[in-house]
């Protein structure tokens, strides 16, 4: 699986890798064995004890096996992402951007995954390897990711790198500020993409800039243009900063 990039508002690079389907799927595996010990224990300890009624029984179970039905939304909410399973397999579950899931989020991918899963005989296997980001519908409906917890890195860019961006520097497309950070990353996609139709995407991507920002190249070379349009784009948000 291919490793992305993504370059913040705030000049922190995030590099990341989603995992496999197989390492989700061990990760699953885990959970459930550890469930299954869990509640195959406490069962065993009150079946020992003899020291409850019935009634205390069943509300003492009920007290101890709820939790499991919120298993992965409670541990992803308070591990940062992982379960036991994740944690076990170094995957974790992430914002598409890169950013730390909020709970919404959480419970949204958690709701849905028995629509991916029980509901329609495993649907969210296909989707998984059908998306570019290895997202089942939970994730996608949540703005999530999992990935592999050792490919994940936030490097801080040193604004040394933006040499071309010196006190003499002038844009020349102000209304590149207005551009939304996924438009800049598929800019910077197609600029760094190697494929054989690079050209044909520079020039494809160069119009729909053109026609989004209202502007008229200034010079004929698209690929150029669009290098001075992340220019432009990069001078504006650093003098926020």
């Amino acid at each position: 699986m291919a490793e992305s990039t993504i370059i913040t508002g705030q000049f922190v690079r995030i590099s990341q890798t989603p995992a496999s389907i197989g390492e989700r799927f061990l990760a699953l595996i885990i959970d459930y064995f550890l469930i299954i010990i869990y509640v195959c224990a406490t069962a065993a300890l009150l079946m020992e004890l003899h020291l409850l009624s019935e009634f205390q029984a069943i509300f003492f179970l009920c007290i101890i096996y709820l939790p499991i039905l919120g298993y992965s939304f409670l541990c992803e909410t308070f591990n940062h992402g992982q379960s036991l399973g994740k944690k076990l397999m170094n995957i974790r579950v992430v914002k598409v951007d890169g950013s730390t899931p909020t709970i919404s989020s959480y419970l949204l991918r958690w709701i849905l995954f028995i629509v991916d899963g029980p509901l329609t005989s495993g649907l969210g296997i296909f989707v998984v390897l059908l998306t570019k980001n290895s997202q089942r519908l939970g994730d996608l409906a949540a703005g999530t990711m999992v990935i592999k917890e050792k490919n994940y890195r936030k490097i801080h860019v040193s604004l040394d790198e933006f040499d071309y961006l010196t006190q003499n520097y002038h844009p020349v497309y102000p209304q590149s500020a207005d551009l939304s950070l996924e438009q800049v990353n598929v800019i910077t996609r197609t600029l760094e993409s190697g494929e054989k139709n690079r050209a044909q995407r520079i020039t494809s991507l160069a119009k729909k800039v053109q026609s989004l920002l209202s502007v008229t190249p200034r010079d004929e070379n698209l690929e150029k243009f669009l290098q001075t349009v992340l220019r432009d784009y990069q001078y504006y948000a650093l003098e926020e900063i």
